[in-house]
């Protein structure tokens, strides 16, 4: 009976070999980066995941993000190589130990500081919402044109992105107005690129002649 318990069945073992695996697959990041921006970016996702607070912490590291941007100072103590692991780790402490943020979010911080990596955080932080997007579906997508478009124009844009990514994807749409084009679209649809625009046929037209 206790040897039963010691050594199961190889078909027991198998079985929890295989939800052990599950599990982790269903916590695996839906992406593949890398670098070791990714490499912090992956383990807190995935540490994320297993607490199910992927989305609290998207949030709270997109406010540290904001933070750094609008103050020179939190950002210079992010930056400053002077200041030691210790007093990093501990200033983080005290910015975020308060904060109520989660301990996947206070972890990850406390971690980039110990180990001299909280200049990476932005990128990070921009990394793991890549991931969170992907989550989702979302799709980024961008057109430049030399007017404003009207609301009309711009659903008929997102009308033919959506027929291009799939029904299953979400198309997150931005606009930018550039003059210099002269008139037509650019697009901009995760690294694909598509020019329309009537400043790249002259450009051509001028190549063609010369």
């Amino acid at each position: 009976m206790i040897s039963s318990v010691l050594k199961p069945s190889p078909q027991r073992l198998a079985a929890v070999i295989s939800r052990a695996m599950a599990t982790e697959a269903a916590h695996r990041p839906p992406l593949q980066v890398f670098g070791l921006h990714a490499r912090y970016a992956n383990a807190t996702y995935t540490a994320a995941s297993k607490a199910s607070i992927l989305p609290k912490v998207e949030e709270e590291l997109m406010a540290i993000q904001a933070t750094a941007k609008n103050s020179p100072q939190f950002q210079a103590f992010l930056d400053n190589p002077l200041i030691s692991r210790d007093n990093k780790e501990k200033g983080i402490k005290e910015m975020l130990g308060g904060a109520n943020v989660t301990n996947v979010t206070l972890n990850l911080m406390t971690t980039l500081a110990g180990n001299a990596r909280l200049p990476l955080t932005s990128k990070i932080i921009d990394t793991y919402s890549e991931l969170m997007k992907a989550k989702r579906g979302e799709i980024e997508a961008t057109i430049i044109s030399a007017d404003p478009l009207t609301k009309a124009q711009l659903d008929t844009v997102a009308a033919a992105m959506k027929n291009q990514v799939g029904a299953d994807k979400k198309v997150v749409l931005s606009t930018k107005v550039e003059p210099s084009i002269l008139g037509g679209l650019q697009v901009q649809i995760g690294d694909k690129f598509l020019d329309l625009s009537v400043g790249s046929k002259i450009d051509e037209l001028s190549r063609t002649a010369v």
